[in-house]
């Protein structure tokens, strides 16, 4: 019984993830729906890294913000993602000394 109940819940959860992107690959969008269909991922992206910058040390938010204008101005100079991430890291853990 529980097994079906996870296939279930898989199938449930693959389709709306699934099914845009092959959509997507047959309809041909006018210009301007591209590019706000290409700004979402940042938009999401923004959505859930402020949360988190704002919530690294609840007690001193200015660490998360640093941190976060760190990690700004590392992928500002082109700097690949893992070392934009490990100099984020690195500030938090700095400033937390």
């Amino acid at each position: 019984m529980i097994i079906w109940m996870v296939i279930g819940m898989a199938v449930v959860t693959a389709v709306p993830r699934f099914l845009p992107a092959l959509i997507v690959g047959f309809v041909t969008f006018p210009k301007w729906v591209d590019r706000w269909l290409n700004a979402i991922p940042y938009a999401a992206l923004g959505a859930l890294i402020f949360p988190g910058i704002m919530s690294v040390k609840p007690d001193a938010p200015q660490i998360g913000v640093i941190a976060g204008l760190v990690g700004v101005l590392l992928a500002w100079l082109n700097v690949h993602i893992i070392f934009v991430v490990l100099g984020a890291i690195t500030s938090v853990f700095l400033l937390t000394l």
